[in-house]
């Protein structure tokens, strides 16, 4: 999927500035940038797993409801804050959109959650949680996120809040809002501009004239 491939390159230093850039100036470096084309991007996936890709982002499991209710309880478990946006602003639905269809096994239990979500709205509310204010989604939320605390009759709420919130961080943290909201450099390539002068004048070194004007200098 495309936010693993995204990791993948990150932690290889694919997306990263080249690293010939911190070295000296070379023929090499004035060659032209060659853009890589989107296909070739694919080139740590088997066949068969770009197939299935495709295959997957072009069904549609979750209804518009279901989608709008996931988009509610995503920005409550990562609502928008003054570091980063929130879980809908990471597009956390379209996520778990297809993490359910690449995992069969989770879509029973998340539209089973879902539908136990209005149910409860319903009875309490006599409305589905969507359309509950913001103050009663918070009142059911608060009896399914403490497991330790829940009443043991809403235990089917409590396990699929659990995975809601599991999906809910996955999507997030492997977003590039996530990934910037934590902080991750990944590989990147050195900004070095040699031997500081203290050192070089410790052992009586200096750069020559030719060197200092071929290599890069960062600022």
């Amino acid at each position: 999927m495309d936010r693993r491939k995204s990791l993948k390159l990150i932690a290889t230093g694919a997306l990263a500035v080249p690293a010939v850039i911190a070295g000296c100036n070379t023929e090499e470096i004035k060659k032209p940038v060659v853009p890589v084309a989107k296909d070739q991007l694919n080139f740590d996936r088997a066949p068969e797993e770009i197939a299935e890709h495709k295959k997957l982002t072009a069904e549609t499991f979750f209804s518009d409801h279901e989608m709008k209710t996931i988009a509610v309880l995503s920005d409550i478990i990562i609502p928008a804050d003054e570091i980063s946006g929130s879980a809908t602003d990471a597009k956390v639905p379209e996520f778990i959109e297809f993490i359910v269809k690449d995992k069969p096994e989770l879509k029973t239990p998340m539209r089973g959650g879902l539908l136990w979500l209005d149910i409860q709205c319903n009875k309490t509310f006599q409305k589905p949680f969507i359309d509950c204010s913001q103050q009663q989604q918070l009142q059911l939320v608060d009896q399914i996120a403490y497991p330790a605390k829940a009443n043991p009759q809403m235990k089917q709420g409590v396990s699929f809040f659990k995975q809601m919130r599991n999906l809910t961080a996955t999507g997030f943290y492997t977003s590039k809002i996530g990934i910037e909201d934590i902080g991750y450099k990944g590989n990147k390539a050195n900004q070095w501009n040699g031997v500081p002068d203290d050192i070089l004048k410790q052992y009586g070194l200096s750069y020559t004239e030719k060197e200092l004007r071929e290599c890069v200098s960062f600022s």
